[in-house]
């Protein structure tokens, strides 16, 4: 099957200087500021953790740099999510994922969510 090029996607190309976030210095600050700006409860740990929940506590995020359990399964962000009406399923990033793409992710399952979860 070939596809006519009028078919296929525009390919878009950001300039060098707009692609500075895909090398994250790995810290959480995109994922906590989207969180805490629309009212997750958000908790850290002394050992640098730091665990979310969203309003309705049907979603949990997990920053977990200093988490043995997690280092030894290769993931920084875990995502918990407990739906009414569907089966509880996770998502995990690992070190090599940038928050702001994690914060992406979450910005995204929470615009999908009910107006209840967020």
């Amino acid at each position: 099957m070939n596809a006519s090029s009028t078919l296929l996607p525009a390919v878009v190309r950001p300039a060098v200087e707009e692609r500075a976030w895909l090398s994250s210095d790995h810290c959480a600050s995109p994922v906590l500021e989207l969180l805490g700006g629309l009212g997750w409860a958000i908790v850290d740990t002394p050992e640098a953790n730091v665990h979310c929940t969203s309003p309705d506590g049907r979603v949990y995020v997990g920053w977990l740099p200093e988490d043995t359990t997690a280092w030894k399964r290769g993931i920084v962000w875990q995502v918990q999510v407990h739906p009414s009406d569907a089966e509880p399923w996770i998502q995990e990033f690992g070190p090599d994922t940038p928050s702001e793409g994690v914060a992406g992710f979450l910005a995204a399952l929470i615009a999908a969510l009910p107006r209840t979860s967020q």
